[in-house]
């Protein structure tokens, strides 16, 4: 019998962009992250009609939050624009990002390439906590703001490529 393939988180990059609109400036989330989760959050709509013995249920629609929970390290661009979000208390537009989501474990569609998408979310600080003599946590959501984007990224240009 073979053994399966284990994905292990390692296998998955994330990467927020934390440049201006006309210049986007990818980094990735790696250092200071503790955990970056994907929750997909299907929408559902039950009925049971009144000829059903039991509830139907479609997904409607995703709510996709993306949780994390990182240590304050000066040096990591990602991590400070997130706690900047937070010890700002930005609104609206001020707190979206663009995120990308890439599966190191496959291969794109070009050599050199990994399948990924591309998210727009607003932050979401929900604490920046620490005790005496303890490194200072920020942690909080990364939503989902309308529907990604599926394509490819080059980890090596930091460049996304949607698909046709």
């Amino acid at each position: 019998m073979e053994a399966a393939n284990t994905i292990i988180r390692n296998m998955i990059a994330d990467y927020l962009d934390v440049g201006v609109i006309s210049t986007p400036h990818w980094v990735l989330m790696g250092a200071g992250f503790n955990t970056l989760d994907e929750n997909p959050q299907a929408q559902i709509d039950t009925k049971a009609y009144i000829s059903d013995r039991a509830a139907t249920s479609i997904i409607k629609g995703y709510q996709t939050q993306f949780p994390f929970d990182t240590d304050l390290i000066e040096s990591e661009e990602a991590v400070m624009a997130l706690y900047y979000v937070g010890r700002n208390q930005l609104q609206g537009g001020m707190a979206e990002f663009n995120y990308i989501r890439t599966e190191l474990f496959l291969e794109g569609a070009v050599t050199g390439t990994h399948p990924a998408r591309r998210f727009r979310v607003a932050v979401e600080v929900s604490g920046i906590t620490g005790a005496g003599a303890e490194v200072v946590h920020v942690t909080g959501n990364l939503n989902k703001v309308g529907d990604f984007v599926d394509g490819d990224f080059n980890i090596s240009t930091k460049t996304f490529t949607p698909k046709a």
